[in-house]
């Protein structure tokens, strides 16, 4: 069983529970206490929320880890590589690592059927714990209420926003969103809120939890300045810190000021010059990602982004509509069949000269031929390729220097693309070497 590869050992889990999504704790937690598993670090904060959940991790790990803290994150989904998915002290935990982990948990099971997701969060806590960490932030994988990152009581619970996502497991009405995502919180532990009017459910939960309960706009805020960056929150420091002037950050400002409240109330120092390098160094691969190739004599530019629900590409169209590039925008894009194509096209067909559709590497895909037809239905230009590598060189052949190939859409869509673009500069690098 140890000597199996990680690649064996991935294509075991898929098939090790009869349905991909399982929703329930009490399998995860029969294991996690056959596994002895107790807390996985000394501080706990567990993320949930239809968007924003990758940056706002990234931020939050950012800002630990550049007090010297050592930090753990877990996060899904990946997008190249599984190791994404585990992170320790800053880095991706090696195949050696998570083979013994999934082979811990294995061992720890018995007959008790897990899913995919399961046996992964499983084997990240045993890391985490066996690192001796001294904070992870643990980010949900769907909902909230029976995910299995919720096995852990967080010290501080964070939804990032509640939009409609999901509808056949988490409902189609963003209080039954919220009521889900709410499941996080804990009884007189702090909940901090991305959004400025969250829906009831989760005032009322953190009503009869006694949860303190912080929301963007009312309790604090992060507001960009010339010559200083100010920030409005609840600390015990003050309730009203600046930051020296940073440069436009690549991630979301709204998710930048969620992370520093939640830093805030694990009463770490507040040490400004840190804190401002920390947020203004977050990157985070596939979230409004700048990429640049050089391909058939052209220097081209690519924004990778996985924003795959109307929620995300709205405001995907928002930050487009700051950063027009000084040609045109083309777009290669593909999609899962259970997301809403409409209300993901809709906020981003001003922003798109000429689309290139392509199916993805899933029987989950919509097809080329569906996309295509959507999109010439609203009037756009568009092409059907037969896979995204196709859709790619399409638009590189299309494209001049001073335009922009914009790539959303599905996680398997940037992956894909990141996969290719790694491939042009590997065989650049060869001819030039060569």
């Amino acid at each position: 069983m140890s000597e199996r590869s990680l690649a064996d050992w991935l294509a075991y889990l898929e098939r090790l529970h009869p349905t991909a999504i399982d929703m329930g704790l009490e399998r995860s937690r029969k294991v996690a206490r056959q596994l002895g598993l107790g807390r996985p670090a000394l501080r706990v904060v567990t993320v949930t929320g239809t968007n924003g959940k990758g940056s706002t991790c990234a931020f939050l790990a950012a800002l630990m880890g550049g007090q010297g803290l050592k930090v753990g994150v877990y996060s899904s989904p990946h997008l190249r590589r599984y190791n994404e998915r585990v992170r320790i002290d800053g880095r991706e935990a090696g195949d050696a690592e998570l083979c013994r982990a999934f082979a811990a948990v294995e061992a720890a099971r018995g007959e008790i059927s897990l899913t995919y997701f399961e046996m992964g969060t499983l084997a990240a806590f045993w890391l985490f714990e066996r690192a001796r960490l001294d904070a992870v932030v643990l980010e949900v994988g769907l909902g909230g209420r029976l995910d299995a990152v919720n096995l852990v009581d967080a010290d501080v619970a964070v939804v990032t926003s509640i939009a409609l996502d999901h509808a056949d497991w988490l409902g189609d009405t963003r209080d039954s969103v919220a009521f889900e995502k709410a499941g996080i919180f804990r009884a007189g532990r702090p909940a901090v809120c991305g959004e400025s009017d969250p829906p009831i459910p989760l005032l009322e939960r953190a009503a009869s939890l006694g949860t303190p309960f912080y929301r963007r706009g009312r309790d604090y805020e992060l507001t960009p300045g010339r010559d200083a960056w100010d920030w409005r929150g609840c600390s015990a420091a003050g309730d009203r810190l600046e930051l020296p002037a940073l440069p436009p950050l690549e991630l979301p400002v709204e998710n930048a000021a969620l992370a520093l409240q939640v830093y805030a109330l694990l009463d770490l120092p507040w040490q400004a010059e840190r804190i401002a390098a920390a947020l203004s160094a977050t990157r985070l691969s596939g979230r409004l990602e700048r990429r640049h190739i050089r391909w058939q004599g052209k220097r081209l530019s690519f924004l990778l982004d996985v924003g795959h629900n109307p929620h995300a590409a709205a405001y995907l169209a928002e930050r487009l509509a700051e950063r027009p590039p000084a040609g045109q925008r083309l777009a290669v894009f593909g999609l899962l069949a259970d997301k809403d194509l409409p209300g993901v096209l809709e906020p981003l067909l001003p922003e798109v000269r000429h689309w290139a559709v392509a199916p993805l590497p899933t029987p989950r895909s919509r097809s080329a031929q569906e996309l295509a037809a959507v999109l010439q239905g609203r009037g756009a230009l568009v092409v059907a390729c037969a896979d995204v590598a196709e859709a790619l060189q399409a638009q590189c052949r299309r494209a001049v220097e001073s335009d922009e190939i914009l790539v959303f859409g599905s996680f398997y869509c940037v992956a894909e693309a990141l996969e290719w673009l790694s491939r042009q500069e590997e065989e650049r690098r060869d001819g030039v070497a060569g």
